[in-house]
């Protein structure tokens, strides 16, 4: 029918929350109620002009009934469960890929920065190897992360999105302390780099504890600890 309400299809939208799909279905039944009643006030044919608006209050009736059944259904409690539903998809689909990717991109690539900024004392070509072992390591995780579980058993979401925001995350763990590379002077970009690498650290322990209910001085005692001892490597190579 010309000039019909058009829509995205249901596979794009599935990955709405529940609130969202109750909004997205209520406001297709509204577009379609108002499509058959302006199509009504266009036509001209008797038999035409009914049946639109028969359609259309087919339409509005259905708004009413959805209406009434969420407010006798939708009570408190089940609100409860479907936040912690929707808080514990936001963890396994978001929340978990990018800290993933962040706890490595920050700690992989420490050890080849900093052995590269002890062996070559040039802080040009150890910006470039951190770049290299940040962008490598950042395909490398989307990679692992998409193609390791479809997200159909799981229910861990898309591969594609997950593994784009670990690669994402992974990649931008490793350039926050590469970027300090970019200062001439090497023993100055190294202390700063070393400052980075502490609040990445911190940050990462933080996310730990606000969505993973981590205590805070444990996550952060295992992330520094695991950090200091990658850096130590680095150094103990580049010096060597």
């Amino acid at each position: 029918m010309r000039g019909f309400v058009r829509r995205r299809p249901v596979w794009l939208a599935k990955s709405l929350g529940l609130e969202s799909m109750r909004r997205y279905a209520s406001l297709m039944e509204a577009e379609t109620c108002r499509f058959y009643q302006r199509a009504a006030g266009r036509a001209r044919d008797p038999g035409v002009k009914k049946l639109l608006d028969d359609l259309a209050r087919e339409e509005n009736g259905h708004v009413t009934l959805a209406d009434e059944t969420e407010k006798k259904s939708l009570t408190p409690d089940v609100r409860k469960k479907e936040d912690e539903a929707g808080r514990k998809l936001f963890l396994l689909q978001v929340v978990q890929p990018g800290l993933a990717g962040l706890m490595d991109g920050s700690v992989s690539t420490l050890a080849p920065l900093f052995a590269s900024a002890f062996a070559t004392h040039s802080s040009p070509d150890t910006f470039k190897i951190g770049l290299a072992a940040s962008v490598g390591a950042g395909i490398s995780m989307g990679f692992a992360e998409g193609l390791s579980d479809d997200g159909h058993l799981t229910g861990r979401g898309q591969p594609l999105a997950r593994g784009a925001v670990c690669g994402l995350m992974t990649a931008c763990g490793g350039i926050g302390h590469t970027m300090p590379y970019l200062i001439s002077n090497i023993k100055v970009a190294t202390v700063v780099a070393m400052i980075v690498v502490v609040c990445e650290l911190a940050i990462i322990s933080w996310i730990r504890n606000r969505y993973m209910d981590t205590p805070l001085l444990r996550a952060a005692f295992q992330v520094m600890v695991g950090g200091a001892l990658v850096l130590a490597a680095g150094v103990l190579i580049g010096q060597s």
